[in-house]
């Protein structure tokens, strides 16, 4: 059985490499929401590992970054 705990080092680690891909790119949240149709708030929220984000917004996100699904979701165990 999968723990809370667990839950919440994907979250984590998945909001840390959508963090660590934006900052590559040099961009903000804002330009990042508005690219992957997103609310600012919401990437925020992406990013602390506070979202348990919907494989739609995923693959959103993935094109908002220039990066496959596969490649955001590396580390992310």
């Amino acid at each position: 059985m999968v723990s809370r705990e667990h839950d919440q080092r994907i979250l984590k680690a998945f909001g840390a490499r959508v963090r660590a891909l934006r900052l590559n790119l040099s961009m903000s949240q804002e330009v990042l929401a508005d690219r992957a149709e997103l609310d600012r708030t919401y990437i925020g929220g992406v990013e602390r590992g506070e979202r348990n984000l919907s494989l739609i917004n995923i693959v959103k996100l993935a094109a908002a970054l220039e990066t496959s699904v596969s490649d955001l979701m590396r580390g992310v165990e």
